[in-house]
C-alpha cells in the first residue's frame, strides 16, 4: 500500500469519525444553522484575504467555534470551510488534509475550554489561536511531504518544514492579530447563543461523597419531598405566569393576548402546581377563578372544556357545582357513555375520570370504575394509549393521561400500568424528552410523560434512556431567559401554555392537583375581618385532561387541539384544553435557508451531510 492511500485512508476515517460524532449529538435547527453560517464566515474569510499568504480569519473562526460551542461543531465548521472554500482555490489530494488540520482546530477550541475554561483572556485565546495555525502548518507539512516527496525520508520533511517556516508563523501571527481584534466578540456572541439554545449537562464533582450524605441525612430525617420539588419549579416561570395575567383576571396563549377559559385554566393548573392558588393570582382587583367562573357560560360544551374546567377550580380549592350558574360535575356525569367512556375516546375519558376524582368522588364510584375499565381496555399491544382507543398509534401524552387516570382511579398497581409505563420509558429521546408520537422532543409531551410514569410510581429523575439527561433536565433546559418555557428548541409557540403544562411536571404532580393553600396576606389596621377558612384539599388522583377537546382554533400549537376521534393523528390530537403544540410549531425552516446569508455552498453542505435530527 502506498504512502498516499495509506494517508487517505487515515483521512477518511478521521472524518468520518468526526462527522460521526456530530451527527450524533443531534445538533437542533437552530445550532445546524449556526455551524452552516459559521463555515460559510470561515470560508469566506479565507477567500477575503486570498491576497496575503498565509494570513486568514479561518483558523481562529473554528478555534472559536469549538472553544464556545463544543468538539463536534468545531470539527464540522473547520472541516466545511475547508471543503466550500476550495471550491474557489481548488480542489485536489490536499483537501482531506486541510480538513483535518482545520477540524483538529475545532477539536483544539473545545479542548481549550475543558482545561482552562470558558472565561480566558484576550490574550491566551490570542496565543491560542497562533499554536493552532502553527499546529495547522505541520499538518500540511506533513500533507505535502506524504503527496510529493517521493522518498519520504527525513531529510526531505526536515526540508519542507523549514521552507515552510516564513509562511506558517505568518499565519500564526495573522491569527493571533485577529483573535486580538475580534475574537472575544465572537466568544460573547456565540456564548449567547448557546446559552439561549443548548445546555450542556456535566456531572457536579464529589457527586458520590455528597450522595452518600445526603442519603444518610435522608435515612435520619426523612424525605423532604416538598421542598426538593419546589427547589425544581423555576421561580421566573412561574413569574413569567402570573404576569401574563390581563385585567379581567384571565390569560391568553401569549402575553397581551386575549383571555380564553382554556389558557387561563391550564395556567391555574400550572400555578398551582407550583404552589400558588389561582385565587391569588389578580390583576385589576379580579383573580383567575372569578375569569373562570365570569365565562364558564360561555364553554363550548366540549367535556374535555368542563373536565379541565373542574380540576382548574378544584387546584383552587372552588367547588365546579356552581360555576356561572352551571354544575359541571353533573353535565359531566350525565355525559357518561354505557360502555363507561365519555365520548367514547381514550383521552376525553382520562380527562373526565380526573375531574370526577377531583371533585371528590371516589375510586369506587360507579362512574369512576367504568371509566377505568374502558380505558384499560383500550390499551395497545405495544402498551401505549391513542387518543381515540385500541389500534391507533401509541402517543406519549395519551399513554401519560391514561396513565394517570388508571393511577386516580386506584389501578396503579395493574399489568395495565406497569406496561404502559415501560412503553412510555422505551419512548425516550436522545435528548432526554419525549415526542407525542415519534420524532422530535417537546415541553408538552414530555409533561405528560413525567406526569404519568410519577402517577405510576416511576422516578422521572431515573429515566434515562440510552445514558439521555432525565426528562425533568430536558424540560428545565428549556426555560427562556424572561420564564417562558420553550415548546421546542426551535419553536417558541404558545408560550403561557406550554408554561403551565411544564410546571407541573417540573412540580412532580400528576393530576389532579390537591387545592393549593392561599396565600396569607398582611392587612391594613382598619381593614375587613380575617377571611373565613379555605376549603381544605381533599386528597383526589390528579385527572389529565390533555386532548380531550379539539376545538380550539387559536392553538397554532396543536392541530391536536381540534383533533375529532376519527381524524387520523398526523397532528397532535390533543383535546382543546389539553393538547400540547401540534406538529405545526415543529415543521420548521431548515438550515441552510437561515445560512444562505453567510454563504450558500457552506449552508448546502452542511444541510446535505448533516442533516439535524433532535430538534
Amino acid at each position: 500500500m502506498s504512502w498516499v492511500l495509506a494517508s487517505f485512508l487515515v483521512l477518511g476515517l478521521a472524518l468520518t469519525a468526526g462527522f460521526g460524532w456530530y451527527e450524533r449529538s443531534h445538533p437542533s435547527a437552530r445550532v445546524l444553522a449556526l455551524v452552516a453560517t459559521l463555515a460559510a464566515l470561515a470560508a469566506l474569510g479565507r477567500i477575503a484575504f486570498a491576497p496575503l499568504p498565509s494570513v486568514k480569519p479561518t483558523t481562529d473562526i473554528v478555534l472559536l467555534t469549538g472553544y464556545v460551542l463544543g468538539g463536534a461543531p468545531g470539527f464540522a465548521v473547520g472541516a466545511v470551510a475547508a471543503l466550500a472554500s476550495n471550491l474557489f482555490f481548488g480542489q485536489g489530494p490536499w483537501t482531506p488534509w486541510q480538513m483535518v488540520g482545520w477540524g483538529g482546530a475545532g477539536l483544539f477550541g473545545a479542548a481549550l475550554a475543558q482545561l482552562g475554561g470558558r472565561e480566558l483572556g484576550r490574550l491566551t485565546l490570542a496565543t491560542a489561536c497562533a499554536a493552532a495555525g502553527l499546529a495547522y502548518g505541520a499538518v500540511m507539512n506533513l500533507s505535502l511531504w506524504v503527496t510529493y516527496s517521493g522518498d519520504h525520508t527525513l531529510a526531505k520533511l526536515g526540508a519542507i518544514f523549514a521552507t515552510s517556516l516564513p509562511f506558517d508563523v505568518a499565519h500564526a501571527l495573522g491569527n493571533a492579530a485577529f483573535c486580538l481584534a475580534f475574537g472575544p466578540a465572537l466568544v460573547r456572541a456565540l456564548r449567547r447563543y448557546r446559552t439561549r439554545f443548548e445546555v450542556t449537562w456535566r456531572p457536579a464533582p464529589g457527586t458520590t461523597g455528597v450522595a452518600v450524605a445526603l442519603l444518610a441525612l435522608v435515612v435520619v430525617t426523612g424525605p423532604a419531598t416538598s421542598d426538593a420539588r419546589a427547589a425544581e419549579v423555576p421561580a421566573k416561570a412561574v413569574a413569567y405566569l402570573e404576569q401574563s395575567q390581563n385585567g379581567d383576571g384571565g390569560v391568553g396563549p401569549a402575553p397581551g393576548a386575549g383571555s380564553t377559559q382554556m389558557h387561563t385554566g391550564w395556567a391555574a393548573l400550572g400555578l398551582a402546581a407550583a404552589g400558588r392558588n389561582p385565587r391569588d393570582v389578580e390583576r385589576g382587583g379580579r383573580d383567575m377563578v372569578d375569569y373562570i367562573r365570569g365565562n364558564a357560560a360561555a364553554l363550548r360544551g366540549d367535556l374535555g372544556e368542563r373536565s379541565r374546567t373542574i380540576l382548574a377550580l378544584r387546584a383552587a380549592g372552588v367547588s365546579p357545582t356552581r360555576a356561572g350558574g352551571r354544575d359541571l360535575l353533573e353535565e359531566l356525569l350525565r355525559a357518561q357513555e354505557d360502555d363507561g367512556s365519555f365520548a367514547g375516546r381514550v383521552n376525553t375519558t382520562a380527562f373526565a375520570l380526573l375531574a370526577l376524582r377531583a371533585a371528590g368522588r371516589a375510586a369506587s364510584g360507579g362512574a369512576v370504575r367504568k371509566g377505568a375499565a374502558f380505558i384499560a381496555s383500550q390499551a395497545n399491544e405495544d402498551g401505549g394509549f391513542n387518543f381515540a382507543g385500541r389500534g391507533g398509534p401509541s402517543g406519549a401524552d395519551d399513554t401519560g393521561a391514561a396513565l394517570q387516570a388508571l393511577a386516580a382511579a386506584g389501578r396503579r398497581r395493574t399489568a395495565v400500568v406497569r406496561r404502559a409505563a415501560g412503553w412510555l420509558e422505551r419512548r425516550q429521546n436522545p435528548d432526554g424528552g419525549f415526542a407525542l408520537q415519534t420524532g422530535s422532543s417537546n415541553a408538552q409531551s414530555t409533561a405528560w410523560a413525567v406526569q404519568g410514569l410519577i402517577a405510576a410510581g416511576r422516578n422521572p429523575t431515573r429515566v434515562r434512556r440510552g445514558g439521555s439527561r432525565s426528562p425533568l433536565g430536558y424540560l428545565r433546559s428549556l426555560v427562556s431567559a424572561n420564564g417562558a418555557i420553550r415548546y421546542s428548541r426551535t419553536s417558541a409557540q404558545t408560550p403561557v401554555w406550554v408554561t403551565a403544562q411544564a410546571l407541573t411536571a417540573l412540580a412532580r404532580k400528576p393530576f389532579p392537583l390537591r387545592p393549593a393553600p392561599r396565600e396569607r396576606r398582611p392587612r391594613a389596621a382598619a381593614a375587613a375581618p380575617a377571611p373565613s377558612a379555605t376549603p381544605q384539599p381533599t386528597a383526589t388522583p390528579a385527572p389529565i385532561e390533555r386532548k380531550s377537546v379539539r376545538r380550539t382554533p387559536r392553538a397554532p400549537k396543536r392541530a391536536r387541539a381540534t383533533k375529532v376521534a376519527t381524524a387520523p393523528a398526523a397532528a397532535r390530537v390533543a383535546p382543546i384544553a389539553v393538547a400540547p403544540l401540534g406538529l405545526v410549531g415543529r415543521i420548521v425552516a431548515a438550515a441552510p435557508g437561515e445560512a444562505a446569508g453567510a454563504g450558500y455552498v457552506a449552508g448546502m453542505l452542511v444541510r446535505v451531510w448533516l442533516p439535524s435530527h433532535g430538534i
